[in-house]
């Protein structure tokens, strides 16, 4: 049951310092859901495309999101893409995480729906034979920080942003497979105390600790250096580059779904129960009265 609490506010945190109003995040969540959330812009002479995130106001990760993202890969991997550029339409948000209204007066089915799409979208993003770039241009915390460390590459604005898993902060604790790509960027010792503190660090702190492989000066600078990077990753032999990434990975992903039945049943008893319920409604509530 940790494991579920562990993935159930990276929002959260998040929204505390830059309070979104409740009611206008469920409202553009009825929205976007009837819209597309993935912007793909194909270069199909190159076979690169930048894969655009936008769901506003943070890119929280929700069921339609998340299989979007899923979809889009793999048509790209049909289309026999070499490279995708992931990255926000959000000015200062990469990804903020999860959706936690995905996990507020759930029905069962949708919850279990949302929490496959997760694993699904992870299992795809983390294997995928497409060289991936993060365009990381501000936050990401939590789920947005697994996304950035599942690509290949990523390449992060020097601002106030910052990056990082960090549950331990609301007294809960992070997936086992959130950990696991954590401890293989940053090391043991390093993911051992970052996880413990829930720890966020500013781009200048991720760089020196392999959080992210590269920084720019602004924004602007983001997509043509992830551009520039990824004409060095085309140079590469495809069937060499992908046969290692394979190697390397799917040991991560066999883990997984070792016991990834296990864990969205955990998740399904945790969810529902009465307390979490009720910390869910006093947290929208707080938002609520912030935004008054």
């Amino acid at each position: 049951m940790t494991n579920m609490f562990c993935k159930f506010r990276p929002l959260q945190t998040f929204l505390r310092s830059h309070i979104i109003n409740a009611n206008y995040a469920a409202k553009a969540s009825i929205e976007c859901n009837a819209r597309m959330l993935v912007n793909v812009i194909q270069d199909e002479k190159k076979q690169i495309a930048n894969v655009i995130m936008q769901r506003p106001p943070v890119n929280s990760l929700n069921l339609e999101l998340l299989e979007q993202l899923t979809a889009t890969i793999k048509d790209l991997e049909k289309k026999q893409f070499r490279g995708m550029i992931l990255s926000s339409s959000s000015p200062t948000v990469f990804s903020a995480g999860l959706d936690i209204t995905e996990m507020y007066k759930p029905k069962e089915e949708r919850l279990r729906q949302f929490w496959k799409a997760l694993q699904t979208m992870w299992k795809t993003l983390y294997l995928t034979p497409l060289v991936t770039i993060a365009a990381i241009n501000g936050h990401a915390p939590a789920g947005g920080c697994l996304v950035s460390l599942s690509c290949d590459h990523s390449i992060m604005v020097k601002s106030r942003a910052s990056i990082g898993l960090n549950e331990t902060m609301l007294g809960i604790v992070a997936p086992q497979w959130f950990r696991k790509v954590y401890i293989n960027s940053i090391g043991f010792r390093q993911a051992e105390h970052a996880l413990k503190l829930g720890k966020m660090f500013s781009p200048e702190e991720a760089l020196k600790l392999g959080l992210v492989n590269e920084l720019v000066d602004s924004p602007s600078d983001v997509l043509p250096k992830a551009q520039e990077e990824m004409e060095k990753w085309m140079k590469i032999p495809a069937s060499a580059l992908q046969m290692t990434k394979l190697s390397l990975r799917k040991p991560d992903v066999d883990e997984l779904i070792s016991y990834e039945k296990k864990e969205l049943e955990e998740i399904v008893f945790f969810v529902n129960q009465e307390k979490v319920q009720a910390m869910l409604g006093k947290y929208f509530e707080s938002l609520k009265g912030k935004k008054q």
